[in-house]
């Protein structure tokens, strides 16, 4: 029988969807009423299937998203300013098509992380490249690629990428190389790709956390005027949530 020969050269060419499509044929009546055409058909499917899943896993590993946040997942209960129009707007990726950006500022534990990280595993299931850093690690491995010679690849690596998310920026005041960093990286990606920007600072004060008024300005020049503003307000939904939660653990711990 030429079947086992087909499976291993499928498996060896590694076309693994054709192969599990083509065992499941075998293994199953269902198909014996369908052409032949129709047969191989199914086979190409499940390989496309197969490659485009593989791909999605790859793009959010490399996104390295650390909340496990989905668009679908977005609490728009919560009076926090949050535009619901906009923000399913933002759903469609349209943006990253157009090379924007997007700042989402608001006081501690609105939800700016977990939108701009529901944002990005939107766009690695619309099939772009995303990459999440929290500021001051994005800084430091700029910093130590500069010291090991990496600084010139780290920097090409970052301007392909097509969505990169900077959360918990203006934390700190922004030393000087830090401030030529953040610009070189704004530079390399401006109108090629986007970036979102999370913030408990208002963006109207961002000029205060650069100490080189000139940095300050081109920095702000390219990252604030073709960007989307998500500007959230009210009390902490985490503190919220362990309000809400209290008295039911408690419930729960006296039965």
């Amino acid at each position: 029988m030429l079947r086992i020969p087909t499976l291993e050269q499928l498996k060896a060419m590694k076309l693994n969807g054709m192969a599990k499509g083509f065992e499941e044929q075998f293994a199953s009546s269902d198909y014996d009423g369908m052409s032949f055409e129709e047969r191989v058909g199914l086979m190409v499917d499940r390989e496309r299937t197969e490659r485009e899943n593989r791909s999605l896993a790859l793009r959010l590993r490399h996104a390295k998203l650390k909340q496990g946040a989905c668009f679908e997942d977005i609490d728009y209960r919560n009076q926090r300013g949050l535009d619901k129009s906009l923000a399913k707007s933002l759903a469609s990726c349209q943006w990253i098509r157009e090379h924007l950006n997007v700042l989402v500022t608001g006081p501690t534990g609105v939800g700016k992380s977990f939108i701009a990280e529901a944002l990005g595993h939107k766009a690695c299931l619309e099939g772009f490249k995303v990459r999440a850093y929290r500021a001051t690690r994005l800084f430091e491995e700029l910093a130590i690629s500069r010291g090991d010679g990496r600084y010139v690849k780290l920097m090409d690596q970052l301007a392909k990428i097509h969505l990169i998310i900077i959360d918990d920026w203006g934390l700190s005041k922004l030393k000087e190389s830090e401030q030529k960093d953040f610009l070189e990286l704004l530079e390399d990606r401006h109108n090629r790709h986007s970036t979102i920007v999370a913030s408990q600072m208002p963006h109207e004060h961002w000029h205060e956390l650069m100490t080189n008024p000139t940095l300050a300005d081109a920095i702000l020049d390219r990252l604030i005027h073709n960007s989307y503003k998500l500007n959230l307000k009210g009390e902490s939904m985490r503190k919220r949530k362990s309000t809400l939660t209290g008295p039911l653990e408690t419930a729960k711990r006296k039965n």
